[in-house]
């Protein structure tokens, strides 16, 4: 894993990916890899972003989940310190993928939010 500052100009991201409470979860996804479909030849790379309030272990558990995938994670604390940022970037094999990861971190991290 390897920590630095992402250039997120090179680096598709295209879409907000903020689900509201009273969505499908599998149309919702279902939906977004029709859309990244769409707009990117596969493999490409892609930049996660998600927000949690500041806490190391789940810090760590996200980090984790994307560890030896030649992910580059970049960690950016609020200005008050009680939410931190984690954006990361890395190659994926297709949008099937970058939805595994998706549910994966939100079925493991309590109060998560993917951007």
């Amino acid at each position: 894993m390897i920590k630095k500052k992402c250039n997120q100009n090179s680096i598709f991201a295209p879409y907000k990916i903020i689900m509201s409470s009273n969505q499908n979860p599998e149309e919702f996804y279902e939906k977004l890899k029709g859309q990244l479909y769409e707009t990117a030849a596969w493999p490409s790379e892609y930049l996660y972003k998600f927000i949690i309030k500041s806490d190391v272990h789940a810090i760590a558990k996200i980090e984790a989940m994307f560890n030896n995938i030649g992910a580059v994670i970049h960690t950016t604390e609020s200005k008050n310190g009680k939410y931190t940022s984690i954006s990361i970037n890395v190659l994926m094999e297709n949008p099937e993928a970058v939805i595994a990861k998706y549910k994966e971190v939100a079925n493991n991290v309590e109060g998560v939010i993917s951007l």
